[in-house]
């Protein structure tokens, strides 16, 4: 497993520049500049400006000075927060993130697991019927409608829940993240309980469920010990990426709900052309994807003994 593991990461390495070289360039090439104003500074104090970012020198240039410093763990100073590097707007808005992420995707597995083992076990019956309209509608529905309708009823209408932001004086708490919570986990139980579904559908009627059967256990021995841990697996390929994805920050649930994460710093960076910035949140998007798949393909051999690692 450790040889695996060294492989997989001496891959991740090349993987990760081409990721890296896509995004500095492309950023670089992209119409507009960090110091583009509506009202035009004057020409010296931008060449200055220019100068002292290292941004003055050719494309080439300024992009092996970023590897070098990259190489030292570096991500460099914000184009437009002058007195903040990128390494501390990430680490203010991470930690939001990951919060609220980790909260949903847990949610959605808890939730989407049960949805989708019951649809199963009751396969063809309204159970079932209902599990998978569900499913339909959670997927159909994006985000960007759930939580601006969630926001507005049970926060501002009803006054159930704070309609977003955090307490300015204990931060994150319980009740201003249950609707951003919610909101980020929908899609995902919907997904979950779908895969859940097809998966235990197809395990249940496989031999070795039959045999433990004939062996005298118990129905809820048979799915605890036996069908669950086979028809999870393909749900542990799915949870890298979507993992990622939702501690990296949803773009459109942090402005909804006024969340300073890193996906609100990415859209404002990008809008900014703070390249700085969005090349930090890339890396960061980028090295999750890596470190979850590898995470992911570890928990799919423990749970499955069949896997070697060659």
């Amino acid at each position: 497993m450790i040889g695996y593991i060294a492989r997989r990461i001496l891959v991740a390495i090349p993987t990760l520049l081409v990721i890296i070289t896509l995004a500095f360039f492309m950023m670089r090439f992209a119409p507009g500049g960090p110091f583009d104003l509506e009202r035009p500074m004057p020409e010296q104090t931008r060449q200055n400006l220019l100068a002292s970012y290292g941004m003055d020198q050719p494309v080439p240039k300024q992009y092996l000075d970023y590897l070098v410093d990259l190489a030292h763990f570096d991500l460099g100073p914000s184009l437009k927060f002058r007195d903040k590097t990128v390494s501390q707007i990430i680490a203010e808005g991470f930690p939001v993130s990951a919060t609220v992420g980790l909260l949903s995707m847990g949610l959605a597995v808890f939730i989407g697991t049960i949805l989708g083992s019951i649809a199963a076990l009751r396969q063809n019956t309204a159970v079932d019927y209902g599990v998978v309209g569900f499913a339909t509608v959670g997927i159909v529905i994006p985000p960007f409608v759930v939580g601006p309708i969630l926001a507005l009823v049970i926060g501002i209408y009803l006054g159930w829940l704070p309609s977003g932001g955090l307490d300015p004086r204990h931060g994150m708490t319980v009740e201003r993240m249950i609707l951003p919570v919610i909101t980020l986990a929908l899609p995902q139980i919907a997904i979950i309980s779908r895969l859940m579904r097809a998966s235990m559908i197809e395990v249940i009627r496989s031999n070795f469920i039959r045999t433990a059967r004939a062996k005298g256990l118990s129905p809820f021995a048979v799915i605890s010990r036996h069908a669950l841990r086979a028809a999870i697996l393909p749900l542990v390929s799915y949870l890298g990426p979507a993992t990622a994805a939702l501690l990296t920050g949803s773009i459109v649930i942090e402005q909804v709900f006024s969340l300073p994460g890193v996906g609100r710093q990415f859209v404002f960076a990008a809008l900014q052309r703070d390249y700085t910035v969005v090349m930090g949140v890339v890396i960061l998007y980028a090295g999750l994807i890596i470190a979850l798949n590898l995470v992911a393909d570890l928990l799919y051999a423990v749970l499955n003994p069949k896997v070697k690692f060659d």
